[in-house]
């Protein structure tokens, strides 16, 4: 389901951005659809990224984080 929102930009800007889409035989609002799934994908991209590096340091440091610890290891003295 697709769901309104509403933008403000500078008329002209718009203008122009409508007369872009419109060489491109589409609309502005596809393709602000179209950026607004890039955008997401890049920040899946970076978060996917980051979760790979990380894995890469705890395999070079030899440990791995499963998400709990028990009482004795949270209180465990080295």
């Amino acid at each position: 389901m697709l769901k309104n929102i509403t933008l403000s930009a500078d008329e002209a800007l718009i203008r122009e951005a409508r007369r872009q889409a419109a060489l491109h035989n589409t609309t502005l609002n596809a393709l602000f659809r179209e950026w607004l799934n890039q955008y997401v994908a890049q920040e899946e991209a970076a978060r996917e990224t980051a979760l790979q590096q990380y894995d890469e340091l705890m395999q070079r440091l030899g440990t791995r984080f499963t998400g709990k610890f028990t009482r004795e290891e949270m209180n465990e003295r080295r």
